[in-house]
């Protein structure tokens, strides 16, 4: 017997894509709200991004252990525990006061959003294991994922103008509760797997540490030079942090956040390293659209939120076109494709100009791009999961998740900095043009990187067989006993 509603796979789908769209929304819903934010709590330029790193930071580095914590404590139980996180974060941080107040809700957000994605993810994988409902189950797992994060920057827009920035945040509350409710309501909860061992809480505080000073150093080359004694010193202790949690992985008493063996499967490692990547390349894209919109064409919040809808609108129809070619197109193809298709856009965009329009110089681009993102949505996620036994799809799906972030922050803070470089001084609408333009360029390398990386991944994928689950648990049996 499953943790999972298999019995009532329609409330469950519900309740995942409410929830997917939830954890999407975040992650951009901010974006237009940022000179507003920095203006309200008094953010200077370098101290703004973390109002985006707490967030993707806390979320990448503790989604392995949610996706254990899942696995081992049930799916629903810890679903539910990170939506209540989730939604009280978000009304703390609507009534912040100052920057600091502001980050560490973020940050409680990305604890709450690394509980609830991995749950929600594995209970999808296993209501859906295999076929036509799998392909159409992802499909809309895909849509709504790329509807938040799109929609986000409309919504966020038109809050930031009309209300105010505080309602970015508060917003997310009475979705929350929907999401709880239905969770609550909809999902049956079965019996949790057999608890082989307690999850490795010191691996995810070192993973999530090294790489938030790995992102700090990085951003901090604005002021500090790469050969300073400050950066070299904290990307040092990055990579000492980094290298401890490598070590506790193979030698750890407790289960590991993630089994060698699951990072041996092709599908697994060329998934995630795919999404690594394009998390890389959106976030920084959307972060440079917002920006360019608002100081080189100098639209308000609303107008850009607005701008944003068929960039929206694209990759909802592209994650559709993903599921119809689905039935024919192994997902490979469909992940180089979309990789291809998105750098394209992304290239289109590197053309922007200080004297440029919507028309000509946003709309063309942002179609081409977001159909391309909305191909590649569904099948990498199906990619990660479908070779992956049951008792570890909760892993396999925040190990996904993880990627993303942390490509996110790591992207924004790389392609940022190249960006700011680039722009010098004084910051004037031709020069901050000519940042964002090296930005998107960057992008659009990253994503043609993806899609070579895409052509490690096997033509199919399919659930392993009962023997290759015996396997995988013998392999997990053979870990060092358990506290």
């Amino acid at each position: 017997m499953t943790d999972s509603s298999v019995s009532r796979p329609g409330f469950t789908l519900a309740a995942v894509a409410v929830v997917q769209f939830l954890v999407s929304l975040d992650l951009s819903v901010v974006n237009v709200g940022l000179p507003q934010i920095a203006a309200g709590l008094g953010f200077s330029a370098v101290g703004l991004t973390w109002v985006i790193h707490a967030y993707a930071l806390t979320f990448g580095g503790l989604l392995l252990l949610g996706g254990k914590a899942a696995d081992r404590y049930g799916r629903k139980r810890v679903l539910l525990l990170g939506l209540g996180l989730f939604g009280l974060a978000s009304l703390l941080g609507g009534f912040a006061q100052e920057p600091g107040h502001l980050v560490a809700a973020r940050a409680a957000q990305g604890v709450g959003a690394a509980a609830l994605a991995p749950a929600a993810l594995a209970l999808l994988a296993a209501t859906f294991p295999a076929g036509k409902a799998r392909v159409r189950a992802f499909g809309v797992w895909s849509a709504m994922n790329a509807a938040g994060g799109a929609f986000g920057v409309l919504i966020g827009g038109l809050l930031t103008e009309y209300a105010s920035w505080r309602w970015v945040m508060f917003v997310n509350v009475p979705m929350a509760a929907v999401a709880l409710a239905l969770v609550w309501r909809g999902v049956v909860a079965g019996p949790p797997p057999a608890r082989r061992g307690r999850p490795d809480v010191a691996g995810a505080v070192l993973a999530t540490a090294g790489m938030t000073l790995l992102v700090f150093g990085i951003v901090r080359t604005d002021q500090h030079a790469w050969t300073s004694t400050v950066t070299v010193t904290t990307l040092a202790a990055a990579v000492a942090l980094l290298t401890a949690f490598v070590h506790v992985e193979r030698t750890t008493g407790r289960e590991p956040l993630v089994r060698l063996g699951l990072l041996a499967n092709r599908s697994v490692a060329g998934a995630n390293a795919y999404n690594l990547l394009v998390g890389a390349a959106m976030a920084s894209a959307f972060y440079f659209m917002s920006l360019y919109l608002q100081h080189v064409l100098g639209n308000g919040p609303a107008l850009t939120g607005v701008q944003f809808l068929p960039f929206a609108l694209g990759v909802v129809a592209g994650s559709v076109l993903a599921v119809k070619l689905g039935y024919r197109l192994a997902p490979r193809t469909l992940l180089v494709g979309g990789g291809l298709l998105t750098a394209t856009g992304f290239a289109w965009f590197s053309t922007i100009s200080p004297d440029g329009a919507f028309a000509t110089h946003v709309l063309g681009p942002s179609i081409v791009a977001s159909v391309g993102f909305g191909l590649c949505l569904g099948p990498v996620v199906a990619t990660a999961t479908a070779g992956v036994a049951p008792q570890e799809t909760g892993t396999a799906s925040a190990l996904l998740n993880s990627s993303r972030q942390i490509g996110a922050s790591l992207g924004l803070a790389a392609l940022g900095t190249a960006a700011h470089h680039r722009t010098g001084e004084p910051a004037t609408p031709e020069t901050l043009n000519d940042g964002y333009a090296l930005g998107f360029a960057l992008s659009a390398a990253l994503l043609v990187s993806a899609a070579l990386v895409a052509l490690t991944v096997p033509r199919r994928t399919s659930p392993p067989s009962q023997a290759e689950q015996t396997e995988q648990a013998d392999d997990a049996d053979s870990l060092p006993a358990r506290n």
